[in-house]
């Protein structure tokens, strides 16, 4: 697993939600958000549909993000 990714969960929550910036990172915003899983959005979303990254949980009708949990588990598989 690489040291700035370490660092990246050590700063997250223990539990929560993240979007899915925060999880593939933005580098427009403001300060830019660093990737905890360095892949595009479309990656991820097609990851996600068969079934190789989380199933995200819907907070609204517009507002979908995944558990915190889900994602350090990932990381943890994909460091393995």
């Amino acid at each position: 697993m690489l040291k700035n990714t370490q660092a990246l969960l050590h700063q997250l929550p223990e539990t929560g939600y993240l979007r899915i910036w925060h999880v593939i990172g933005d580098q427009e915003a403001n300060p830019p958000i660093p990737a905890l899983i360095p892949v595009g959005r479309t990656t991820w979303l097609n990851g996600v549909k068969s079934g190789k990254y989380p199933k995200p949980i819907k907070l609204s009708e517009r507002t979908t993000a995944w558990r915190v949990e889900d994602i350090r588990d990932l990381i943890a598989s994909i460091g393995a």
